[in-house]
């Protein structure tokens, strides 16, 4: 758990970002794409195209941090890309990262058969 003071606003980059990017240039992008700057102590979270993987960008005062977060199953969920960001509260990421039903759980989408085996999608089920 990211052990964030009270008082810390969250953003949600909405989209999708390249998870191939790093602390440096995540930081570019909450300045050029998002207009915020990266060293105010405000957590930047950003989501992959697949949607199993975000990164955290957070300047704590003394240096940069970059935290990851991967599901094994399911999918975060996201808002549309309707605008830059989203604020959202420290407790609802700590939902989002310690449990909060992903989105397989509640489409009821499933990748795997029984014994952990991936089914083809036009098999049909038992």
């Amino acid at each position: 758990m990211i052990p964030v003071p009270s008082g810390v606003r969250v953003w949600l980059a909405v989209g999708h970002t390249d998870m191939r990017r790093g602390m440096n240039s995540l930081a570019v992008q909450v300045q050029e794409r998002l207009g915020r700057d990266p060293h105010a102590g405000d957590l930047y979270v950003f989501r992959g195209k697949r949607g199993h993987l975000i990164k955290i960008l957070w300047h704590a005062g003394i240096g940069m941090s970059l935290y990851a977060k991967r599901l094994e199953r399911g999918r975060f969920i996201w808002p549309s890309p309707t605008d830059g960001t989203v604020a959202i509260t420290a407790a609802q990421m700590a939902y989002m990262l310690d449990g909060m039903p992903s989105l397989m759980e509640l489409t009821g989408e499933t990748r795997f058969g029984p014994g952990g085996r991936r089914r083809r999608a036009d098999a049909a089920t038992v």
